[in-house]
Formats: C-alpha cells, sequence, structure tokens
C-alpha cells in the first residue's frame, strides 16, 4: 500500500508517520508539507511545496498512492472565522479535490474532532466549519472517505505538540495521562492507536463514514 499524509509534522500527523514507516504492509509513504518532517526512511519520500491551494506543479508525484490520511489542521484559537476557514475547509478541499481527480480509487481518512457540528448551523464556529469540510469530503468519488472525531489524544514514543498551549497542557497533566485512560478507555486515544486505525480504515474500512470515539476505541 501507497499512503500519503498531510500534517506529517504535527502530533497527529507524527504518530501516523510513525506506524506507516514501522508498517510491513505499507510500501511508499509520501508526506506533503510546508516543511519537511526531519525524518529519514527508505520508505518515505517528502514533497515540500510552499502553497497547499494549488498542486499543478507536483500532481505527478501525487498519482498511484492508495490512501491519504490528512492530518492538517489549525487550532481556532486567535484565528477569525474566515482564517480558520482558509485553513481548515479551503486547504482541506483543495487537497481533496485533486486526490480525486487524479485517482478516485483512493480511501480519503480525515482527522476532524469531537463536537464537529455536522448540520454547520451550531453556535460553535470551528464545530460548524468542521462539519461543513466532513460534508464536502464525503461528497467527493473517493472509493471510501471515513471522517475521524477523536476526543482526547495522547502522545506517544516522542511526538510533540507544534501548539504551544498543548505541549504546556502535555506537560502538566502527562503523568496523569495513563491512567485517565484506563479509567476512560473509550475517550481517550493515543498517537499510536490513532495511526494504527487510519491503516486499518485504508485495509479494510468500515460500517460508517463518521467514526466517533467508541468506534475509533473499538477498532
Amino acid at each position: 500500500m501507497n499512503v500519503l499524509i498531510l500534517g506529517a509534522t504535527g502530533m497527529v500527523g507524527q504518530g501516523v508517520l510513525r506506524e506507516c514507516l514501522l508498517d510491513a504492509g505499507v510500501t511508499r509513504v509520501v508526506t506533503l508539507g510546508r516543511t519537511p518532517t526531519g525524518e529519514s526512511h527508505p520508505k518515505l519520500r517528502e514533497i515540500v511545496h510552499g502553497d497547499l491551494l494549488h498542486f499543478a506543479s507536483i500532481e505527478e508525484q501525487l498519482r498511484e498512492l492508495d490512501a491519504c490520511f490528512y492530518c492538517l489542521g489549525a487550532s481556532a484559537a486567535g484565528l477569525s472565522e474566515a482564517e480558520y476557514t482558509r485553513i481548515n475547509y479551503e486547504m482541506t478541499l483543495a487537497v481533496a479535490e485533486t486526490l480525486a481527480r487524479l485517482d478516485p480509487d483512493m480511501t480519503f481518512v480525515y482527522v476532524s474532532g469531537t463536537g464537529t457540528d455536522s448540520t454547520e448551523r451550531g453556535r460553535t464556529m470551528w464545530a460548524r466549519v468542521k462539519g461543513r469540510t466532513e460534508n464536502a469530503l464525503l461528497r467527493l468519488p473517493f472509493r471510501a472517505a471515513y471522517m475521524l472525531r477523536p476526543g482526547l489524544i495522547i502522545p506517544m514514543h516522542g511526538v510533540r505538540s507544534k501548539t504551544r498551549i498543548y505541549r504546556i497542557f502535555y506537560v502538566v497533566l502527562g503523568p496523569l495521562l495513563p491512567t485517565l485512560k484506563k479509567i476512560f478507555p473509550r475517550s481517550i486515544i493515543t498517537t499510536e492507536q490513532l495511526g494504527r486505525v487510519m491503516l486499518r480504515l485504508a485495509r479494510s474500512g468500515y460500517s460508517k463514514p463518521v467514526l466517533e470515539m467508541a468506534d475509533l476505541a473499538s477498532l
């Protein structure tokens, strides 16, 4: 299986990249982003591309891929709705529409979040935008598309968040997280588990397109 990862330098993307590189069934891992990952591996091919809204110059490098794991996004903190929409909706759809045109026989897996608003009409800005993004992705002609809505994610194996407030959160509460996971196993997931879930979806699919924490925990 050949996979494409967006957001491979972020916390979730780092975990997904690690699992893909470790998986013997994954032949080629392509990362697409504005900065290099800093990783080196025989299976890894990096595409550093500054404009994640336009891909004409790199389209040939995006062919013959079986799955896309979309882990790219931004926190709503400090962003206007227009800014948040540009990053989390427009950029996502620019990538997905390009991939659907190049190879509709691909599985697209999108990391959304618990609380996403599928109606697109709620009061919470980020939830509306994420819901709009999910709905648009599900309308594209992929072989399959899955929207993942994880709750609390525990970073493992040296994975770190790029967002300062999240790093502080994990430093302060880090020692408690393993215990909380034992108490609430269906509410918390690790970066390792999330990466494995995404690989399983690409291989075997799932009974529904939107996966809440209970679905992720069962997988």
